[in-house]
């Protein structure tokens, strides 16, 4: 059993994609878990392996509407704040969701948090608050931040808030700026959405923009791992990193990736062409790459590149939807 230098953690979040994989790790550690969820996007079946566990907890509470009580904090040690609007691509129509979902709701949490006996905070940004960067790979220190989609804006604006209360607030903060995280249960997002367009009709294959847009991802596994060592060796008040892997890899080749393992290796894949130069939506990061070097100073590497996390979900994330 893995030794962690906490005894209790709340996750918001917790029933998501990254959260429950963090739920049911630290539960199995035998750490005391609680975990928040509205719902609405997360799922009581992903925490299926901790519900029945002694050591968890689950609250069904909407951070955008918290009543008086601090309960769902109370003995917490480290807060893992992975509650958002998980959509980059829907913001154009909606950005009252990105506004609602993440910056609004995370200034209650952290409203919460001030008035509780909570030491760390660890938030979930995204590499999307970078935007169109010029530096590619694209370090910490980068600037100016200038995001091109709501979500990434959102987001943005979350780390500012995280970092003034925590200056303020005698709390300590790690923000974690992931490449595209992906692996099983993971429901929104490129290979989910190749997988389900095959599903629907397996004889053609359409990519949204002109499938030269890069990307870097990280597998679920190898992202929680960077979170956890984050936690043992980062000592400043707010630390900002990369979270991501050595590579990047283009889009079509992702696609092409899916439709081997589906033994679709034949049909036909094609583009809509995109807009503004190939994006697929507006909003869309044409080349996105993270150098994830400060990260890996602190002894910490992933086990597998972008190739490797798009070859082994695109398998889970099958097994899962189809078979």
């Amino acid at each position: 059993m893995e030794s962690f230098e906490f005894n209790s953690v709340l996750i918001t979040g917790g029933a998501g994609f990254i959260g429950s994989h963090i739920a049911e790790r630290l539960t199995n550690s035998g750490i005391n878990v609680k975990v928040v969820d509205n719902f609405v996007t997360g799922k009581k079946g992903n925490l299926a392996k901790c519900l029945s566990k002694k050591n968890f907890r689950l609250y069904e509470l909407d951070l955008g509407n918290l009543d008086d009580s601090n309960e769902f904090l109370s003995d917490v040690d480290v807060v893992f704040h992975m509650a958002a609007d998980p959509e980059v691509r829907t913001g154009y129509d909606k950005p009252e969701d990105s506004f609602n979902q993440n910056i609004r709701n995370t200034f209650n949490l952290l409203q919460k948090i001030r008035h509780s006996k909570v030491k760390k905070i660890v938030f979930a940004s995204s590499s999307s608050v970078y935007g169109d960067a010029t530096i590619l790979p694209t370090p910490e220190n980068y600037s100016p931040l200038l995001p091109i989609s709501h979500y990434g804006a959102s987001k943005l604006a979350c780390e500012a808030l995280i970092s003034s209360f925590c200056h303020n607030y005698n709390m300590k903060g790690i923000i974690v700026r992931p490449a595209n995280v992906i692996g099983s249960r993971g429901r929104h997002g490129l290979i989910w959405d190749l997988v389900h367009k095959l599903k629907n009709d397996n004889s053609k294959l359409e990519i949204l923009g002109d499938g030269k847009q890069v990307k870097s991802f990280i597998h679920i596994n190898d992202g929680i791992e960077g979170i956890f060592h984050l936690i043992a060796k980062v000592k400043e008040n707010v630390g900002i990193f990369n979270l991501g892997s050595d590579d990047s890899i283009e889009i079509m080749t992702v696609a092409k990736t899916v439709c081997k393992n589906m033994n679709l290796q034949e049909i036909n894949i094609y583009t809509t062409g995109g807009i503004d130069g190939g994006r697929g939506w507006k909003g869309d990061i044409k080349k996105a790459h993270l150098d994830i070097s400060k990260l890996k100073n602190l002894g910490w590497k992933p086990k597998m590149s972008s190739v490797e996390a798009v070859d082994l979900t695109s398998r889970e994330i099958i097994n899962e939807v189809i078979q």
